[in-house]
């Protein structure tokens, strides 16, 4: 007998997205868990099975006797129609269960961009979009990752977010929940002020905002007695003993990042002035290189996986780099399984690593400059030089790679036409390395590629009161670099300014653009990342339908005494700290790293990590 599902996934591209079942997933009887849990990834399943944190969290709360975790991910279009055709709602991949009536569905936010898609999601599953309207009898909502720094955009989406870290605040939030459908689940607001006692826990409706009369934030204060002044970030002090699953999902289709990936640390000890990640993770901690090896075992024998991956926000700074991969070869080499090294930093890492990492197969190799000179280098706390990119370039051409890519950004603070042309002299004086190497010492080709992304403006940088370029100043930036790549060998990426431009409306955004992304769904957006189904003007049209002016978020600079719509939240690195480092920026000034000096961020207030080694 064909059931309605099977009519569906037979006239679907890529049913495998939806019928669960890989090797490794878990499976439960529904009925009897006492606490069904929904990880929701707004995008496709390809992207979501990419993601490092479903791993961690999908494992861990299945480890619970009491809680069944399922994955739910973003229908793709052709299949969104055929579940509307049907009358199906959003359902779960393990069980094929509908999700309305899930006890929790928690929500990674990794992309500003996926806020239209989360609506959508909730739209599917017959869920209320506003947590007002939601009461006992439907899923509490939540979030977490690094868009919940800032999530007011969605605030009133939400019951509450996770801030930081959640391999251990996820189960506190579950122990709560227990307790309190245990009681009856009588009220939702008595479930709330029992969660917003935990540190890390930010209930948006337990706050009130008010503006001023030129638009900008006057206070955000508490409205509850049980929701603190200011939330406080969560982070695992300890990362080595961290928990890390022994298992994990092997997809029956090809996912972007198909391959055992291995979490060395958390963190970043550098500093760069444009990125939230370097600071939001801080302080970096490091996994232990013996328990990273036997994790790596447990991993690629459980999944057959032939290539393994380094993670972290920059692999060549971690401390028992060598040990580490001299261990991975030894399970590697023989049983032909790849090694990648991404995020390697172009000042510390050797010829000698790399042949380490070619000796399965070679790859190529990725350099991220960020800006063309060494002054605008400066500006945003890149500590390399011009030389330690044409040294590294040498080591390579030398080695015999022939794939180099190049990454930029542009619309930096302070940037000049003379920085733009400056990322097309640096590639071709990469260019001039690979010639100058004699012929019987190099490949025979030469690929060169420069990509460019658009500068965006982010909470907790010390960069989030500058003004984001206008499109118009982005494209006159991505013509004259165009003009100025003269050789046919250098290849040139850049990113569409208009979802840049979206996306600096919601980093910095506040609640009053809430009912713009509602209303924006309703009018056909979602999947905004995805250039095939980004409906710019039908964006601009919203922001002008319900009077709300974009610009007010990008291109205005802010001034230092503005209340800022995350104030009150503390990721650990203080606002004193950012506004030093914004003045030195002006004077293109650069800090050192943890490892060399501490620079006061704030961080070691956590007692872990490199501000105690």
């Amino acid at each position: 007998m064909i059931t309605t599902r099977d009519k569906i996934l037979s006239a679907v591209t890529k049913p495998t997205r939806y019928t669960g079942g890989e090797l490794n997933s878990v499976i439960k009887d529904g009925s009897s868990a006492f606490v069904r849990f929904g990880f929701c990834f707004a995008d496709i399943y390809e992207i979501a099975m990419s993601h490092l944190g479903i791993k961690i969290l999908y494992h861990t709360l299945n480890e619970r006797p009491d809680t069944y975790c399922e994955r739910v991910f973003a229908p793709w279009t052709d299949m969104e129609d055929e579940m509307k055709k049907y009358g199906m709602r959003l359902f779960a991949l393990e069980s094929g269960d509908e999700v309305t009536h899930f006890d929790m569905l928690g929500f990674t936010m990794q992309y500003e961009l996926c806020y239209s898609t989360i609506v959508n999601m909730l739209n599917l599953a017959e869920i209320p979009v506003l947590a007002k309207d939601r009461d006992e009898t439907y899923p509490i909502i939540c979030g977490g990752g690094p868009c919940a720094y800032n999530a007011e955009p969605v605030a009133d989406i939400f019951d509450f977010f996770m801030m930081g870290e959640g391999e251990d605040i996820i189960h506190e939030v579950v122990d709560e929940y227990v307790k309190w459908k245990k009681s009856g689940k009588k009220n939702k607001r008595d479930y709330l002020e029992a969660i917003a006692e935990i540190e890390g826990i930010y209930v948006p409706s337990f706050y009130d905002v008010e503006y001023n009369d030129d638009n900008t934030v006057k206070s955000v204060t508490p409205n509850n007695p049980h929701a603190k002044a200011r939330v406080r970030k969560r982070i695992m002090n300890d990362f080595s003993s961290a928990y890390t699953p022994e298992t994990i999902i092997v997809p029956f289709g090809e996912v972007v990042h198909d391959r055992v990936m291995l979490e060395i640390m958390r963190g970043c000890l550098r500093g760069c002035r444009f990125c939230q990640a370097g600071y939001i993770y801080r302080p970096l901690r490091e996994r232990n290189p013996k328990r990273l090896l036997g994790i790596a075992e447990n991993l690629l024998t459980c999944s057959g996986y032939d290539e393994i991956s380094l993670s972290s926000l920059s692999t060549s700074d971690y401390g028992s780099l060598k040990e580490l991969t001299d261990g991975l070869l030894k399970i590697t080499e023989e049983k032909k399984i790849g090694l990648s090294l991404p995020s390697l930093r172009i000042d510390n890492f050797s010829l000698e690593l790399m042949e380490k990492v070619q000796k399965v197969r070679k790859t190529g190799i990725t350099f991220a400059p960020e800006a063309g000179t060494q002054r605008l280098r400066g500006v945003i706390n890149k500590n390399i030089t011009e030389d330690d990119v044409l040294k590294s370039a040498d080591m390579l051409f030398r080695g015999g790679w022939t794939t180099v890519k190049l990454y930029f950004m542009i619309g930096l603070p302070s940037e000049t036409t003379d920085d733009v042309r400056g990322i097309a002299e640096l590639a071709q004086k990469v260019l001039n390395v690979y010639f100058a190497v004699p012929k019987e010492e190099r490949a025979k080709n030469i690929n060169i590629t420069v990509s460019t992304s658009s500068f965006v403006p982010k909470p907790f940088t010390a960069f989030q009161w500058a003004a984001q370029d206008t499109r118009e100043m982005l494209i006159e930036k991505q013509d004259e670099l165009k003009k100025s790549i003269k050789s046919k060998r250098i290849r040139y990426n850049w990113h569409d300014n208009k979802t840049s431009y979206l996306e600096g409306v919601f980093a910095r955004g506040d609640r009053r653009l809430c009912p713009v992304i509602i209303r924006a769904v309703e009018k056909g957006c979602k999947f905004d990342a995805w250039s095939e189904h980004f409906k710019f003007d039908t964006w601009m049209e919203t922001f002008k339908e319900l009077g709300v002016d974009p610009d007010f978020y990008t291109v205005r600079e802010r001034g230092y005494d503005e209340v800022l719509p995350w104030d009150h939240i503390d990721v650990g690195v203080t606002k004193n700290f950012l506004m030093r480092e914004n003045e030195k920026a002006k004077r293109a000034e650069t800090t050192a790293n943890c490892r060399q000096k501490c620079a006061g961020c704030g961080a070691a207030s956590f007692g872990a990590g490199v501000c105690h080694e």
